[in-house]
C-alpha cells in the first residue's frame, strides 16, 4: 500500500496542504475510478500537535516508519517550528527519499527547513523569495538554482512559496499522474477562477471516463 504521507509539526500552516490532502484522499477525480492515495500524518512523535489555525492533529505513524517502498509522496507544511531539532529526522528522511528516487514536496518555512540542510543547493527550486532562504539559512548555498517562480518542480522534488497551495495541488496531482490531463486542467481552473463553466467541464471528463 502506498501513502501520501504528511508531517505534522506545531504551528503548521493547515490551509497550505487542504486542497491536495483532501483530493488524494478522496480520490474523487482519479482517472482510475474508485482508487484512493490514503493521507497518513507523521509526527516526530505520536505526541498531538496544534495547527496555527488551532487544530489539534494526532500523528498516525512516526518518522521512522515511512519507507520508500511505502510513500508515494511526502508532504512538508510551512510551520514555524521547523527549527526546531525534533524535526531533523524527517528532513534526513527527505534527503534519503529524494536520493531514492522518491517524491518530496515542500511549501513555504519548509523550503528552508530543506535548503538548511543543503538539499536545495544543487536542485531548481523555488521558496517565499531568494531573500528570505538567505536571510533565513545560514548554510544555503543553492542561490544559482533558485527560481523567481511560485512554483518549481525538478524532477521528483517541488517546492513553492506560501501562496503556492492550489500550484502545489495541481503539480503533485500531475507528478504522480492521478488524474486525467483535461480534468486536471479544468479542476486548476475552477479553483484558479471560480468560474463555474470549468466545474462542469471537469464532470464531462469525468462522464468521458466512464463511457
Amino acid at each position: 500500500m502506498k501513502y501520501a504521507y504528511v508531517y505534522v509539526l506545531d504551528t503548521m500552516a493547515d490551509w497550505e496542504l487542504g486542497l491536495v490532502i483532501a483530493e488524494l484522499n478522496s480520490g474523487q477525480y482519479f482517472k482510475n475510478r474508485g482508487s484512493r492515495l490514503p493521507v497518513k500524518t507523521v509526527g516526530a512523535s505520536k505526541r498531538p500537535i496544534t495547527t496555527k489555525g488551532g487544530m489539534t492533529v494526532v500523528p498516525d505513524v512516526t518518522v521512522d516508519e515511512i519507507t520508500l517502498k511505502t510513500a508515494a509522496i511526502l508532504l512538508l507544511p510551512g510551520a514555524d517550528r521547523w527549527n526546531d531539532p525534533e524535526h531533523a529526522p524527517i528532513v534526513e528522511t527527505a534527503k534519503q527519499l529524494l536520493h531514492a528516487g522518491g517524491n518530496v514536496a515542500a511549501i513555504c518555512g519548509a523550503t528552508a527547513a530543506l535548503a538548511n540542510a543543503g538539499l536545495l543547493d544543487k536542485r531548481k527550486h523555488t521558496s517565499n523569495s531568494l531573500d528570505y532562504l538567505t536571510m533565513f539559512c545560514p548554510t544555503y548555498k543553492g542561490a544559482a538554482f533558485y527560481q523567481d517562480e511560485q512554483i518549481v518542480v525538478d524532477g521528483n522534488l517541488i517546492t513553492t512559496s506560501a501562496a503556492g497551495s492550489l500550484l502545489l495541488a495541481r503539480e503533485v496531482i500531475a507528478l504522480l499522474d492521478l488524474f486525467k490531463k483535461d480534468t486536471l486542467e479544468a479542476w486548476y481552473r475552477y479553483f484558479q477562477t471560480g468560474d463555474g463553466r470549468y466545474f462542469y467541464t471537469m464532470m464531462e471528463t469525468m462522464q468521458e471516463q466512464e463511457g
